[in-house]
C-alpha cells in the first residue's frame, strides 16, 4: 500500500529522487519502521512505556486471580461461622482452612480460653476489646496484602502520558533539527519525524489507560473484600460475646 506521504516524491523522475537529500527520501510509517527510525532517547522512552505496559497487564492477571480466590474462600469461611451457631462448632468447622476469616476465628477462641481462669474476677468487657484489636489486626494484614503490588498500577498510570509526552517533544525537537538541515518544509520531510513523535504519547496512553482502569477495578475489589472481612469480624465478635457472656453468668 502506499502511503500518502511518499506519493510527491513517486512522481519524481529517477535521476530527480536519487539527487534528494537522506531526510527527503521514503519513512517506513508502519509502528515498527517508526521505531526503528526513531532517536535513541525516543527509542528509550518507547521501550519503557512498552515495559511498563508488560508490567501492568502482568499485575492486573495476577491481582484479579487473587482477589477472586480471596473473596470465594473469605464468603466460603462466613457461611461455615454462621452454619457453625456458636464459637467451638465453627472452630471446627474451619479448623483445616486458612483464610482470613479462619484465622480470626481461631484468634478469637484463643482468647476466649486464655480469659477463662480470670473471667469471674475480671468481667468479659477487656477481652471482648481485646478480641477486636486481634480481629482488626488481621483484616489490616490481609488487605495490606491484597494491596501490595497496586501502587505501580497507579505510578504507571500517573507517569505514562508524561513519559510519553517527554519522547514526543524530544521527537519533535529532532524533526525540527532535520528541516533546517534539509532546509526544507516538505510534509515528506516533516512528517516522519512528527509521526514518530507522536507515537510515544500513543504508547504512554496504551500503557497508562489500561492501568488506571485495573487500579480502579483493584481499589474497588480491596473495598468489597474490606467489608466481607468485617462482616466475618463481627459475626466472629458477636459469636465470642456469646460466649463470654454464658461463661461469665455460669460461675
Amino acid at each position: 500500500m502506499i502511503r500518502t506521504a511518499t506519493l510527491p516524491l513517486l512522481i519524481l523522475p529517477a535521476p530527480a529522487l536519487a539527487q534528494l537529500p537522506a531526510e527527503a527520501l521514503p519513512h517506513d510509517l508502519s509502528p515498527w519502521g517508526m521505531f526503528m527510525a526513531a532517536d535513541v532517547v525516543v527509542k528509550a522512552v518507547m521501550i519503557g512505556l512498552a515495559v511498563a505496559s508488560v508490567v501492568t497487564w502482568t499485575v492486573a492477571l495476577f491481582k484479579l486471580v487473587e482477589f477472586a480466590v480471596a473473596m470465594r474462600t473469605a464468603r466460603r469461611s462466613q457461611r461455615l461461622v454462621a452454619a457453625g451457631g456458636a464459637l467451638p462448632a465453627a472452630a471446627r468447622a474451619l479448623a483445616r482452612r486458612r483464610d482470613p476469616v479462619a484465622r480470626m476465628l481461631r484468634a478469637a477462641g484463643r482468647e476466649v480460653e486464655g480469659a477463662a481462669p480470670f473471667l469471674a474476677a475480671a468481667g468479659p468487657t477487656g477481652v471482648k476489646e481485646r478480641i477486636e484489636s486481634v480481629l482488626a489486626r488481621i483484616e489490616a494484614g490481609t488487605l495490606a496484602r491484597l494491596a501490595a503490588g497496586t501502587g505501580v498500577l497507579a505510578t504507571i498510570g500517573a507517569t505514562a502520558p508524561f513519559v510519553g509526552l517527554f519522547g514526543t517533544v524530544w521527537g519533535i525537537m529532532n524533526a525540527f533539527v532535520g528541516i533546517s538541515r534539509a532546509q526544507t518544509t516538505n510534509l515528506a520531510v516533516v512528517a516522519p519525524g512528527i509521526a514518530e513523535a507522536l507515537l510515544a504519547t500513543a504508547l504512554g496512553l496504551v500503557a497508562a489507560i489500561p492501568a488506571v482502569v485495573v487500579y480502579n477495578l483493584c481499589s474497588r475489589a480491596i473495598a468489597a473484600h474490606r467489608l466481607t472481612l468485617r462482616d466475618g469480624a463481627a459475626l466472629i465478635a458477636r459469636m465470642a460475646s456469646r460466649t463470654l457472656d454464658a461463661q461469665a453468668g455460669g460461675r
